[in-house]
């Protein structure tokens, strides 16, 4: 793993919002959503929420929106519905809210995946940004790409990312 550019000197925690987007998941079978929660706790910081919701945009927004309001909320984890299936609109249902995009996180994302599955890795459509304040991913649902997405870019970089965020909103 490359050596961190700079290095966070404060372990602080981040308060973190994970939504899984699925039609068929529960909290029992939901894999990936209890992973994304897992590397967060492991790491030291907060699950301030947790839900599931259904591949449906309005439901994503309104979902992104609420979050965007609650001050004990740093960023938010998307997991799922980001290929190019008739279903998959998480990708649609956030792109339009972000007030700023970070271009290079779906880059690298697609760029590792392709490490590990080859050309398919070109149907994602991760993407990371900021609204309202808040951080947010949003990375495809199975467990290897929510491994990847979290092992590989977002713990490394969500403590520097959120306080680039924080000092300039104060």
């Amino acid at each position: 793993m490359a050596e961190i550019p700079h290095p966070d000197s404060a372990a602080i925690a981040i308060n973190c919002a994970v939504i899984t987007v699925s039609d068929t998941r529960t909290v029992e079978t939901d894999r990936s959503g209890q992973l994304v929660q897992q590397r967060l706790s492991e790491a030291g910081h907060r699950v301030a929420a947790y839900t599931i919701i259904k591949d449906e945009p309005a439901q994503i927004r309104a979902q992104l929106e609420q979050f965007g309001l609650q001050s004990a909320v740093d960023a938010v984890i998307v997991n799922g519905g980001t290929g190019i299936a008739p279903r998959d609109t998480t990708y649609d249902a956030i792109a339009g809210l972000l007030d700023k995009t970070l271009p290079g996180f779906g880059e690298l994302f697609r760029w590792l995946s392709y490490q590990d599955i080859g050309s398919r890795a070109m149907a994602s459509r991760a993407i990371a940004g900021v609204y309202r304040g808040r951080l947010v991913f949003s990375i495809p649902g199975s467990t290897g790409a929510v491994d990847l997405a979290m092992q590989s870019l977002i713990l490394p970089e969500l403590r520097h990312l959120v306080r680039q965020i924080q000092a300039g909103s104060h």
